[in-house]
């Protein structure tokens, strides 16, 4: 299953798997999101698959965001593979 990203209320909702193959297309999505906008919230709950990739991404994306002086934030109660 490719990356799905939908947006509810302001939360962006990340379905399917996170890995190589989709991590820079992810970086580049959020990227816009994070310098234009104050908050950013990923929802994890839907991910089926995430790889070392997956999660050196999201954490660049934290980095990037501390630099910018924003709010990046990953959640998800559902995720306990993650």
């Amino acid at each position: 299953m490719a990356l799905q990203i939908t947006k509810t209320k302001g939360v962006f909702y990340i379905k399917g798997k996170l890995n190589s193959t989709t991590v820079r297309s992810f970086i580049t999505y959020f990227e816009h999101f994070i310098l234009r906008n104050k908050n950013t919230t990923i929802n994890l709950n839907e991910m089926k698959e995430i790889d070392l990739d997956g999660l050196r991404a999201i954490k660049k994306l934290m980095g990037m965001a501390l630099k910018q002086k924003k709010i990046f934030s990953a959640i998800g109660y559902k995720a306990e593979h993650i």
